[in-house]
C-alpha cells in the first residue's frame, strides 16, 4: 500500500482554497500510484476554528467541501479532517472528526475522544468527545485512526476518562494513523517524537502521523509529520515549517520501503516537561523559522503586503526589522526613525546602518519639536512639577501616533517590537510603543532576543555590532538605561521564566536561589500589569506559555499584588 502524507498550510474558514489544496494533493498522489492519502486535523476548515463553529453556515460549508473531496476520492482512499454533526440529542452538536473517503463514498467517520481544554486549546467548548471506538477497514487493512490529542494519553493520565488506543487495539488493527494539529513551541519537537514512539512500542504497531503547518494568528504549526515502524524506527520525517508531501510503501508483510533511509530516533521517552532552567540559546533556529512563518502567514492570510517598524537603534526594533525584511522582502518594509533630544547620535546612525544592510526604505522624523509643543500645551497643568514618567510616556505616544499615521496613510501594518520581559513587567507604554498589529517578539525574553540577533548575524553582520553590544535603553531621558527600572536581564529573565512558563510560586523561585525581595517585586510587576497585556496585539507564540489566549489570569486580582 502506497501511503501519502500531505502536510499543508490551511486558511481558517477559507473552504474554497483549502478544498482546492486538498484535491490538488489527492490528484498528485493518484498520479504517483497512491492508495491512501492522509491529511491533518480539521484540514477542511483549518485549525483552530474557534467560535466559527457556532455558525451553522460554517458547518454546512465544511460538509459541502467533504462532498466535493469525496468526488475526487475515486481510486484513492482519503483521510481528511472536518467537523461532523452529533446526531444524538445528548451532548454538544459537533464532533471533531476524520473522514475516510473512497470510491466516491464516505466509508467511515471517527471522532476525537480527548478534547484538549488547556493553554491555547478549548475544544471542549465546541465538541462532544467520542462515545464509541471502531477501526476503519481499507483495502483489507484495519486502520486505528485517532486525532491529535488521542495519542497523548497512554492510559496513565487520570485527567482523561479513556485511552482511545486501548479500545482500538482490542479490534486488532494493523496500523495506527493520527491526524494532528500540534503547535510549535521550543520544547515540543522532542515530545512529539517521544509520544509517537511510546505508542508504537506500547501497541506494537507502526504509526503514520500527519501534522499541519502554518500560522493561525498567534499559533504556529510546524509540521514534522512522520512515519515510525513498530520497533520505533523513524522511517520518514517531513520538513518543519514548510508544506510538503511524502509517501511510503507499506508492504504485505507489514514492512516499509521508505522514501528516506531508515534511522533510529534516540529517545524512547515522552519528553513533555518544560525545562527546569531558562536557556536563552535553546532552539533559536527553530524560533527564527517559527516567527518568519508567523509574519508571512499573518500578512498573507489577511491580505496585507506592507509592514512598518519604528526603528530606534535598539536591539528589539533591529531584530523585528531584520525578521520583517526576511519574511516579506525588504521592498515591502519601511522603517521610521523618530529621534528625540534624548536619542544618542549612535542610535540614529545604528538604525540607518541597519536599514542600509537590509536594503529597506527608511524615513526620519525628529519628534523634539512636537514634544516641545505638548510640553507648552501642558505647562499650565504641569507647572512646577518635575519631569517624570508622564513626559517619558508622552514621547512614546508621539512616536506611536507618528508611526500609526504612516501606517494609515500607506496601508502598512505596524509590527510591534516589545519583548516578553518588557510585557511581563509593564515596561512599555500603552498607545505608544505597545501599539501594533502583530507582536513579533512578545514571546521572547530579552536574552532570547539577543540570541536571535546573534543567529541572524550567523553568516554576516546584518544587525550592526554596536546595537547588540550597547546597554539597552528606552532613551526617554538623558543617560537612561533599562537597568534603572529593571534588574539586569540575566537576573530578570530566569525569574520570569520560572513564574510564567513553569508556574512556580514565590517560595519555589526563592528556593532556587533568587533574592526574596527581588522575586516578590518582579512577580508583583507581572500581576499588576495584566491590564496592559490585555490590550496588546496578538503575539506570535514560540514558548509553552505565551501571553495571550493561552494565559488567562484576572486583571483585578489579589494574588501577589
Amino acid at each position: 500500500m502506497n501511503i501519502f502524507l500531505a502536510q499543508q498550510n490551511y486558511h481558517i474558514g477559507n473552504f474554497e482554497a483549502n478544498t482546492a489544496k486538498i484535491i490538488a494533493a489527492i490528484e498528485e498522489a493518484k498520479q504517483q500510484g497512491g492508495d491512501l492519502i492522509v491529511f491533518s486535523e480539521l484540514s477542511v476548515c483549518g485549525y483552530p476554528p474557534r467560535d466559527f463553529l457556532e455558525f451553522n453556515d460554517f458547518i454546512e460549508q465544511g460538509l459541502a467541501a467533504i462532498d466535493k473531496i469525496r468526488q475526487a476520492a475515486d481510486t484513492i482512499g482519503v483521510l481528511v479532517g472536518c467537523p461532523s454533526r452529533n446526531a444524538k440529542i445528548e451532548g454538544k452538536d459537533l464532533f471533531n472528526s476524520a473522514y475516510l473517503l473512497y470510491e466516491q463514498e464516505i466509508k467511515g467517520i471517527v471522532h476525537k475522544s480527548l478534547l484538549p481544554n488547556y493553554d491555547i486549546f478549548d475544544e471542549y467548548r465546541y465538541f462532544e468527545p467520542a462515545y464509541e471506538w471502531n477501526i476503519l477497514t481499507f483495502k483489507g487493512k484495519r486502520l486505528a485512526v485517532t486525532i491529535c490529542e488521542d495519542i497523548w494519553n497512554l492510559g496513565d493520565d487520570p485527567l482523561y476518562r479513556i485511552c482511545p488506543m486501548d479500545e482500538l487495539i482490542k479490534q486488532q488493527p494493523d496500523i495506527m494513523i493520527n491526524l494532528s494539529a500540534s503547535p510549535f513551541d521550543y520544547t515540543h519537537e522532542d515530545g512529539r517524537k517521544g509520544i509517537v514512539k511510546q505508542n508504537v512500542l506500547k501497541y506494537n504497531l507502526p504509526m503514520v502521523y500527519c501534522n499541519t503547518i502554518g500560522s493561525q494568528t498567534e499559533i504556529v504549526f510546524d509540521g514534522g509529520s512522520m512515519v515510525m515502524d513498530k520497533n520505533g524506527d523513524l522511517l520518514t520525517e517531513m520538513p518543519y515549517f514548510t508544506e510538503a508531501m511524502a509517501s511510503i510503501i507499506w508492504n504485505e508483510d507489514e514492512t516499509f520501503d521508505g522514501s528516506q533511509p531508515a534511522r533510529r530516533d534516540g529517545s524512547n521517552a515522552y519528553i513533555s516537561a518544560i525545562p527546569a532552567t531558562f536557556d536563552p540559546e535553546k532552539n533559536t533556529a527553530q524560533m527564527h523559522q517559527a516567527i518568519l512563518l508567523g509574519i508571512r502567514d499573518y500578512f498573507g492570510k489577511m491580505g496585507f503586503t506592507k509592514a512598518i517598524v519604528a526603528s530606534s537603534g535598539g536591539i528589539d526594533s533591529a531584530v523585528v526589522l531584520a525578521l520583517a525584511c526576511e519574511a516579506l522582502g525588504p521592498e515591502n518594509v519601511n522603517a521610521l526613525l523618530l529621534p528625540s533630544q534624548f536619542s544618542t547620535s549612535h542610535s540614529v546612525t545604528d538604525a540607518e546602518q541597519l536599514s542600509r544592510n537590509l536594503g529597506n526604505h527608511f524615513d526620519t522624523i525628529p519628534i523634539e519639536g512636537v514634544f516641545r509643543q505638548f510640553e507648552d500645551a501642558l505647562a499650565p497643568v504641569f507647572s512646577g512639577l518635575p519631569f517624570n514618567v508622564a513626559e517619558e510616556n508622552l514621547q512614546s505616544r508621539i512616536r506611536g501616533a507618528m508611526v500609526m499615521a504612516l501606517s494609515n496613510k500607506f496601508g502598512s501594518i505596524l509590527l510591534n517590537t516589545s519583548n516578553k520581559s518588557e510585557l511581563a513587567t509593564g515596561y512599555g507604554t500603552l498607545y505608544g510603543d505597545m501599539a501594533g498589529g502583530l507582536g513579533v517578539l512578545g514571546d521572547l525574553y530579552k536574552m532570547q532576543v539577543y540570541a536571535l540577533a546573534r543567529y541572524i548575524n550567523r553568516s554576516q553582520e546584518i544587525i550592526p555590532r554596536n546595537i547588540i553590544d550597547k546597554a539597552p535603553s528606552a532613551e526617554l531621558r538623558h543617560d537612561q538605561k533599562d537597568s534603572d527600572s529593571l534588574p539586569e536581564y540575566d537576573v530578570l529573565d530566569p525569574i520570569l521564566y520560572q513564574y510564567i512558563e513553569r508556574r512556580q510560586g514565590p517560595k519555589e523561585i526563592i528556593a532556587l536561589g533568587s533574592d526574596p525581595a527581588l522575586t516578590t517585586r518582579i512577580l508583583r510587576l507581572v500581576n499588576n500589569n495584566e491590564y496592559k497585556r490585555n490590550q496588546f496585539c496578538p503575539i506570535i507564540r514560540v514558548s509553552p506559555k505565551a501571553f495571550g489566549i493561552g494565559r488567562r489570569v484576572p486583571i483585578v486580582g489579589k494574588y501577589l499584588s
